[in-house]
């Protein structure tokens, strides 16, 4: 790859940069801090090429702006944090039961309520969990690095197309906001309206809706949802897993929290522990094929690393089905924690047999 594919951005511009490269139409969102530098650069780029930029009035405006592009056949992102990504929630449970592709980048804030512009990882829950009303679920990719903010938002766009889902690429304020130097990947040739898009045939036969007055046909709308869910389980797992092989202890962590743990691997195994580290690249799926796996080769405690109350341990304890204590090492309301400090959680918890 020659120098100019190299190019020095923060994460949330990288996000974008991937979007359009990987063909993005439209981009129709509302600026928050920490992931406002994903609005400011679509408002510069989506237009110099000749693509849809509209700044909504509201975050709830900007989903429903959403839904109707992707209707339309488009290729369509939005991006917020927090409180936003809550405002879209009712608007995410239509375009998820009406099975229309999108991207949804969430750059995770301190919280609850209006909390802080500080990197954290509590928007979990309402993301990985489905968020909105019923029983949906939405396909949630996890980058680790400005990169992978490119990478992982390209490859979240055919996610989208593949399975007629939203997608989200989760992240928290410290990866969106750092500087790292990103490769810039081919761009993916500009696809054609899907047959199933209005922008294509408008008929009795092409309805897009998320109502079901019968409820047979929607316990079957139901039905046909879970099992697309069960398809993306079984296929889409992705997960980066270093210094796995001999480990008999594994931290369990994404974002900025997977490099502090990391780190603290390495800081581990100078003092002879032998640690490894799990990294979901997907939420949902969740990894756990590589938890069972870790399990089985002999891995017998679990540390999970989050910035949060500990939204994500449920999850890895489900994934192993209990069979290895679970132990969380965390920090709340903006902060990260340190390599120091979670070395020190980590062996204050072997030598206690917690």
């Amino acid at each position: 790859m020659n120098r100019t594919n190299r190019v020095l951005l923060k994460g949330n511009e990288a996000a974008v940069y991937g979007a359009l490269l990987a063909g993005c139409e439209c981009y129709f969102g509302y600026p928050i801090t920490p992931a406002s530098e994903i609005a400011h650069a679509s408002a510069r780029l989506f237009p110099a090429m000749g693509r849809v930029f509209i700044q909504a009035e509201c975050e709830i405006a900007s989903i429903n702006m959403v839904m109707g592009a992707s209707a339309a056949g488009k290729r369509v992102m939005t991006a917020s944090s927090g409180l936003g990504i809550s405002l879209k929630q009712e608007g995410v449970s239509y375009i998820a039961t009406a099975e229309l592709p999108c991207v949804i980048v969430d750059v995770m804030r301190g919280g609850p309520g209006l909390g802080n512009i500080s990197p954290e990882q509590a928007d979990y829950n309402q993301v990985v969990k489905g968020g909105g009303h019923g029983g949906y679920r939405c396909i949630v990719l996890s980058p680790g690095s400005v990169q992978e903010m490119c990478d992982l938002t390209m490859h979240a766009f055919d996610l989208a197309d593949k399975y007629r889902t939203p997608v989200y690429v989760l992240t928290d304020g410290m990866i969106g906001q750092m500087m790292e130097k990103l490769e810039l990947p081919e761009p993916k040739p500009r696809r054609m309206p899907p047959a199933w898009s209005l922008d294509r045939d408008v008929s009795a036969d092409n309805w897009i809706s998320s109502i079901y007055m019968d409820p047979v046909d929607l316990e079957e709308t139901n039905r046909r949802l879970n099992r697309k869910y069960d398809e993306i389980r079984a296929k889409e797992q992705l997960v980066e897993e270093f210094m796995m092989d001999d480990a008999e202890y594994a931290y369990v962590a994404y974002g900025i929290a997977s490099r502090m743990a990391r780190s603290a691997v390495d800081e581990l195994r100078k003092q002879g522990v032998k640690i490894g580290l799990v990294r979901p690249k997907t939420l949902f799926p969740f990894p756990e094929n590589a938890l069972r796996k870790a399990v089985k080769n002999g891995v017998k405690q679990f540390f999970s690393v989050e910035m949060s109350n500990g939204q994500m341990i449920d999850d890895v304890r489900l994934a192993i089905e209990c069979a290895r204590p679970v132990s969380l090492i965390n920090r709340m309301g903006g902060n990260v924690p340190t390599v120091e400090e979670i070395a020190k959680r980590t062996m204050d918890a072997i030598k206690g047999g917690k």
